[in-house]
């Protein structure tokens, strides 16, 4: 399993995620973050914003989904500008349903 964390530009969270609910991909968090990237922020005109807000989306799939869905992000979050976001992966070795409290997905 893989554990997929997007971070994106807020104004392209319902884009991305309505692309990966057609394609299949419901399961997922979504939380509002702040932070920036190698720039140190960006300034517009005579303001400088250090920190900017973002949404982190966070998927975790089976190990033969995950180039489909950074696909599907990477279609819907691009604009070609600096602050467009990144995508993070990271290997996931057990999952449980607290519900159920069954291993897997």
């Amino acid at each position: 399993m893989k554990m997929i964390r997007a971070i994106i530009r807020p104004d392209k969270t319902e884009e991305v995620v309505d692309a990966l609910s057609e394609s299949g991909y419901v399961a997922l968090t979504k939380m509002d973050v702040i932070g920036r990237g190698k720039q140190k922020g960006i300034q517009i005109e005579k303001i400088y914003y250090d920190e900017l807000p973002k949404t982190m989306l966070i998927l975790v799939v089976e190990d033969d989904e995950t180039d489909g869905i950074v696909d599907i992000v990477n279609e819907n979050a691009f604009t070609g500008s600096f602050g467009d976001g990144k995508i993070f992966i990271s290997h996931v070795d057990e999952a449980y349903t607290v519900r159920t409290r069954t291993k897997g997905l």
